[in-house]
């Protein structure tokens, strides 16, 4: 019998708590808890039900005793960016932000402050990026009494063990770290009044700390390693990424976000990648994932919610059946343009964008659908020609992982819109890298190719290849004419 090990695997939207076991160089899975991550306005401000996740994080862990599960180490995966602020009795001084709260509104920096943050960080400006975040966190009264910054996987790895850490490539989706030194740019956070208060630095496959002796006492459970995986969550889904021969391979991680990259053995830190806003984050084995941040199916997800807030009661398979009867290419939207960033009337925005352009305003569930997922398509076509002309190599496969390679529509828009192959699977690539980083830890697995060569003997794959190449490239042209628009 192999080791098993518990990866909890947070999203934007929802959390799982799933048990691996590698066994003859598969693994085996079950999940054996699901639960909501739902975050709340408070008075104006838009923060993560922290406390709630962590009691979902100790369910988790309870369900596993309750079957008799034994695990030999346990794993935690979030988004990226956001942190909690302990004081120096480490008590949780506020409820996180969550990053579309819009108190970075208000941040800006001149060219010459971009520039230098580029050329140290080599990651992207976005609203949300823990720097801005930071700077309004530096303001408010709650920073003079913090004595510790935690990224949201060291928070709760911190709840679990007492130890205080900063996982490697969680703090790199912060802007704040140096890309070649991999390590917090003192200078950098000075020239914006910054103090670092983040703990020690480890690397992913590390062990953070075992389970405290308080709470095995209240669970019942013996303590084990909690490991700092790849805590960030499209690191650890790269991780599960299968990909043969990664330096001609592309990779694409589908869900709330899609994140267009590639995995490189330097940070790329150019004119053409600044030009770009592409992003150099941190990854396992001293990788960096190259990529763009693309408006993902959080369109999808907040247009479903703005019809059943009007009462119309739509599933998710619905919506994909009704788009793939709908008019190819009636409408094309912007999929990063800012009034698709908040949540809101997302039906409404879309509507009023294809107002402002000129198209055809989408009516029905389909037209509305099939509107995201061609724009999506064309966007990740446009993110491919951007990022063949700074790697070394022209690639000729996508690999597409994570939850939103359900949408089978999506997977064979984007082969169409790229003309390219691409690979889909596996769907919880994120929590598979989350447990393969746990038995690196445990020395089970040394190698990233090892680690691949288990996903590929353990799950089936999916393979789209591109058609009707001329209507694709008619609308791709179509589609750079709306995004110059103003």
């Amino acid at each position: 019998m192999g080791k098993k090990v518990l990866a909890f695997d947070f999203g934007a939207s929802s959390g799982r708590a799933v048990v691996f076991e590698l066994k003859d160089g598969k693994l085996l899975s079950e999940e054996v808890h699901r639960f909501d991550n739902d975050p709340v306005m408070v008075r104006g401000s838009f923060c993560w039900d922290v406390l709630r996740l962590f009691h979902e994080i100790k369910q988790g862990i309870l369900k596993c005793k309750n079957t008799g599960t034994e695990i030999s180490a346990i794993g935690i995966d979030t988004w990226g960016v956001d942190y909690g602020l302990l004081d120096a009795e480490g008590r949780l001084l506020q409820n996180p932000y969550h990053y579309r709260d819009t108190r970075t509104d208000a941040v800006s920096l001149t060219e010459e402050e971009k520039r230098a943050v580029f050329d140290s960080t080599g990651i992207q400006f976005t609203f949300f990026n823990t720097l801005f975040q930071y700077m309004c966190s530096a303001k408010e009264p709650v920073f003079s009494c913090t004595e510790t910054t935690l990224f949201m996987p060291d928070l709760f790895n911190y709840f679990l063990t007492g130890e205080k850490r900063t996982e490697y490539t969680i703090a790199s989706t912060s802007q704040m770290l140096n890309a070649k030194s991999r390590t917090f740019d003192g200078a950098l956070l000075a020239r914006f009044g910054l103090t670092n208060k983040f703990a020690p630095m480890i690397q992913p496959g590390s062990v953070a700390g075992y389970l405290s002796e308080e709470l095995c006492s209240e669970l019942g459970v013996p303590s084990v390693p909690v490991v700092a995986v790849a805590s960030h969550d499209t690191a650890s889904a790269v991780v599960a990424a299968p990909m043969d021969a990664p330096e001609k391979s592309l990779y694409i991680s589908c869900g709330t976000w899609l994140l267009l990259g590639a995995e490189t053995d330097e940070a790329i830190i150019t004119e053409q990648s600044y030009g770009y806003n592409y992003t150099n984050e941190g990854g396992v084995f001293g990788k960096y994932r190259f990529l763009h941040n693309i408006m993902g199916l959080w369109i999808q997800q907040e247009s479903r919610r703005a019809l059943r807030r009007s009462g119309v009661e739509v599933s998710y398979q619905q919506m994909e059946d009704e788009a793939v009867l709908a008019e190819p290419f009636a409408c094309i939207i912007n999929p990063n343009d800012a009034a698709f960033e908040r949540p809101g009337d997302m039906v409404g925005r879309i509507r009023a964008f294809a107002e402002r352009t000129g198209q055809t305003i989408p009516q029905t569930v389909g037209a509305l659908n099939r509107t995201i997922m061609e724009s999506l398509a064309l966007e990740c076509a446009k993110s491919v020609k951007e990022i063949a002309q700074m790697l070394p190599e022209v690639p000729d496969t996508i690999h597409m992982v994570g939850g939103g390679i359900k949408n089978d529509i999506l997977c064979r828009f984007i082969a169409n819109a790229t003309g390219m192959r691409v690979v889909a699977g596996p769907v919880e690539a994120t929590s598979i890298g989350n447990a393969l980083m746990q038995y690196v830890a445990l020395g089970e697995i040394e190698t990233l190719k090892q680690a691949r060569a288990v996903v590929k003997a353990s799950y089936d794959l999916r393979e789209y290849l591109p058609e009707d190449a001329p209507a694709w490239e008619e609308a791709y042209r179509r589609y750079i004419d709306i995004c110059a628009m103003k």
